[in-house]
């Protein structure tokens, strides 16, 4: 009786340690988001403080239409500091802290949406709050995944190389090859071979 062992296709996942050049194009758009995002949360929370809002009031005060106290501007100072660190070494790195910062920022949208008509509103979320976490979250999750995550990378990407070694070797490969037709013969060769070694115009020695 034949034994047939069957070997499962090996399937590449995406994984956050993959290689990127230090000057490849999606790493200076990985910085710019990471620059974006955190100078905009370092300006909300500094205008926050200078409210001078308590730390835990939950009835907060309001700075370019949205809610804060004192720990949501602290925090959001924190959490800009950190994308600016990303923006710095950028490369993975950038694109990792915006995914899992955006993450965040989603998550922390649907808590906080529960916790809006309680006592344990620690940070003074209202509604627009809410809408603005999401909004961070998305974009933040875009500037990280961008060139990143996908089914159609290009074949080019550094990303899609390093999950289809093989594939990009023998592409590389055969972009390494001449090319059909690049190599062609003298003319003046060809037409001396079919006169018997004589070239149009010269007569025939004697």
């Amino acid at each position: 009786m034949a034994t047939h062992i069957l070997h499962p296709e090996t399937k590449r996942h995406f994984s956050l340690d993959e290689h990127l050049p230090v000057d490849h194009r999606l790493s200076k758009f990985y910085r710019v988001g990471a620059g974006l995002m955190g100078l905009v949360l370092v300006a909300f929370g500094i205008f926050g403080l200078i409210g001078k809002v308590g730390f835990f009031d939950t009835r907060g005060d309001t700075v370019a239409a949205l809610n804060t106290n004192g720990a949501l501007s602290v925090l959001s100072i924190c959490i800009g500091l950190l994308l600016f660190v990303g923006m710095v070494i950028g490369g993975n790195f950038a694109s990792t802290v915006n995914m899992i910062v955006g993450v965040a920022f989603i998550l922390s949208g649907f808590v906080n949406l529960a916790l809006l008509d309680t006592s344990f509103n620690f940070l003074a979320f209202r509604i627009q709050n809410v809408l603005f976490s999401f909004v961070v979250g998305v974009m933040l999750m875009f500037f990280g995944m961008y060139g990143r995550v996908g089914s159609a990378l290009p074949h080019d990407n550094p990303y899609w190389r390093q999950r289809h070694p093989e594939q990009a070797a023998e592409e590389e490969r055969q972009r390494s090859l001449p090319r059909r037709g690049h190599l062609r013969l003298d003319p003046s060769a060809d037409s001396a071979s079919s006169t018997g070694g004589v070239a149009p115009g010269r007569p025939p020695e004697r």
